[in-house]
């Protein structure tokens, strides 16, 4: 026997009442500490990870990476990638918008390894004669420091959501104890 849901459903206009106060909800977020906040309250573990994954994987197929290439990365399936990449070429806007405003640096900001070894490079050149370059290496290693201690917030924030399945598993135990109570409290001949 199905059972049938007793909640009835949005409608199209409730539904799109809802988008755009999550939309605009999105948009009040200012600071990245504030948007890993909302996302550990609004997502479970498994959610937040797959939404991560299907951005990372818009950002390596935009690159230019193989279906191969980035299941080896991400551990994800052909059908994910797949999907993605129909999301891409049917419109992506909202993906290479979001790669292109968060383009990643490079951990070793912009050298390769064949520059940091030549002595003739540009970055070896800043580095002997450093009192010339005084002020732009200060402000690159600010910048590296403070994209650290970001990170570790940011870090931080996220783990917290690493207890949260438990913490619910918890909770919806004690709302089962409870309805059982007030169910046996209720007369069943109504």
């Amino acid at each position: 026997m199905a059972k049938f849901s007793r909640i009835p459903k949005l409608t199209k206009k409730e539904r799109q009442e809802l988008l755009i106060a999550l939309c605009e909800a999105l948009t009040s977020i200012h600071k990245k500490e504030e948007a890993a906040q909302f996302l550990a309250d609004l997502l479970s573990p498994q959610e937040l990870e797959m939404l991560a994954k299907r951005l990372e994987i818009a950002r390596l197929l935009i690159k230019g990476n193989t279906y191969d290439a980035i299941r080896k990365i991400l551990k994800v399936s052909h059908n994910t990638i797949a999907r993605v990449n129909a999301w891409l070429s049917l419109s992506g806007s909202g993906f290479r918008l979001v790669i292109e405003r968060t383009k990643r640096k490079e951990k070793n900001y912009g050298q390769n390894i064949e520059e940091k070894y030549d002595p003739y490079s540009w970055y070896n050149i800043k580095r002997r004669y450093s009192m010339y370059f005084l002020p732009e290496l200060l402000i690159e290693e600010i910048i590296k420091r403070s994209n650290e201690r970001e990170r570790k917030k940011l870090e931080s924030i996220l783990s917290s959501i690493e207890g949260k399945p438990e913490v619910f598993k918890n909770v919806d135990a004690r709302f089962r104890d409870q309805f059982k109570r007030i169910k046996k409290l209720i007369p069943t001949n109504i």
